[in-house]
Formats: structure tokens, sequence, C-alpha cells
């Protein structure tokens, strides 16, 4: 997986591409343990994102509780594959999920 961070401020968009996969979330959850800090709008985007495992719907949970503290995250452009994913799970219920 390859993703793209592209930050303003307290705004971070995260663009998501391939597969979130056990392996590829542990380098996610990472990278946002060391920049969510002072992120008050989080989107990520995932429009080029194939597949979600259940590790990547952890360390995307885990994001939305540290960004709601202080803001509000977004899940964006997720295709249908990644949308009946969430659906399946009850995460459309959890996260904010718009395809």
């Amino acid at each position: 997986m390859n993703f793209e961070r592209n930050e303003d401020g307290t705004v971070l968009k995260l663009t998501l591409d391939k597969k979130l996969t056990a392996v590829t979330a542990e380098q996610l959850e990472r990278d946002l343990e060391k920049n969510l800090s002072g992120v008050r709008d989080l989107t990520v985007d995932m429009a080029k994102l194939a597949y979600i495992s259940s590790a990547g719907l952890r360390v995307l949970l885990k994001a939305q509780k540290y960004v709601n503290q202080n803001g509000t995250m977004k899940v964006i452009n997720a295709v249908p594959e990644v949308m009946k994913i969430f659906e399946t799970t009850g995460f459309d219920q959890i996260l904010n999920v718009s395809r």
C-alpha cells in the first residue's frame, strides 16, 4: 500500500492506494502516531483503495478516537468493495464513511 499525506496546519488528508492489509496497516499506524498531534480535521480518501483488512479497520478506529477528542475524521470515496467491508463489519455506523 502507498499513501500520500497532505497537511495544512490542523488539517490532514490521507490518500490510500491499493490494499490496506495487516502489514501495511502497521506502517500506517506508525505514521499516524507520529503525525496526528494537533490534527483537528482528518480526511481519509479511499478512491484508490481496493481492500481493507480488519487490521486496517482497527487503525482507522484508533485514529478516529484520537482525532475526535478535538476534531473530526471522515472517510471519503470508499469504492464499492471497501464500502461492502465497512457495511458487513458495521464500521459504516461507527465511522463517518461516504462513497
